[in-house]
């Protein structure tokens, strides 16, 4: 999939709306769009609306506007196929780690497309060597590291071949190492990255530009260099 988008526009987002069951209006009429092959950081304080966004991306929550991913807009009957296409990594990677081993995590995307038990065991193995993790393929999550579970939810979304990475404040829970050899796996990977983070050092190592996010509305969009002289303080004191 992420030949079919090797130019142009990956993510376009359009006057998007969302408001809660409880009445609170979390975003505002956002517009962005993202290049393929580009990193992005999403910037804001908590309660901007950087999560309520990024749960628009595949389809998990829904509201007024328009998101479309590689030309196709998300729809009832898109949304399937758009979920393929934005791969999704949680805040809390126990949030997407539920399956007895860790390959059979990895292998789940592939086995629900209807790939055999097989040849999802054995792509499910060579991803986890990509990531550098193959000595982890028996393990349960729940026995690993915080940073381990975090290569494992990435094995299972990448093994999946999305076209954008959609990643929740992903340095939560990591240690110094463990932020480290995040950055040096963001680097690698191809894929276009929109990254909610509060961490301007670690926003600036994996994203060229930034959008900062506040009161459910686009503030500001730039280069990192010129978001953080402005915004630093605002990010980090609230945040």
């Amino acid at each position: 999939m992420a030949e079919e988008t090797s130019r142009g526009i990956v993510l376009h987002v359009e006057g998007l709306r969302h408001r809660y069951a409880n009445g609170w209006a979390a975003l505002h009429g956002v517009d962005l769009s993202i290049a393929t092959g580009e990193g992005v950081a999403l910037l804001g304080a908590n309660g901007s609306g950087k999560t309520t966004l990024l749960l628009h991306l595949n389809g998990l929550l829904r509201g007024e506007g328009r998101v479309t991913v590689g030309g196709e807009e998300l729809t009832d009957s898109t949304v399937g196929r758009i979920r393929e296409r934005v791969g999704l990594i949680f805040q809390d990677s126990d949030d997407q780690l539920f399956m007895p081993t860790v390959w059979e995590d990895v292998a789940f995307g592939l086995r629900q497309r209807g790939v055999g038990a097989e040849e999802a065991r054995s792509r499910a193995e060579a991803m986890l060597d990509r990531l550098g993790i193959r000595q982890l393929a028996e393990r349960p999550p729940y026995q690993l590291s915080a940073g381990e579970k975090k290569r494992v939810a990435l094995a299972g979304v990448l093994i999946l071949d999305p076209d954008l990475l959609v990643l929740d404040e992903p340095t939560t829970f990591l240690d110094p190492p463990g932020q480290r050899e995040l950055i040096s796996l963001l680097r690698e990977l191809p894929q276009a990255k929109l990254v909610a983070t509060h961490d301007m050092d670690f926003a600036e190592a994996v994203a060229e530009r930034g959008i900062f996010l506040e009161g459910g509305r686009v503030r500001d969009s730039g280069s990192l260099v010129e978001l953080a002289s402005r915004y630093r303080w605002r990010v980090v004191e609230r945040g």
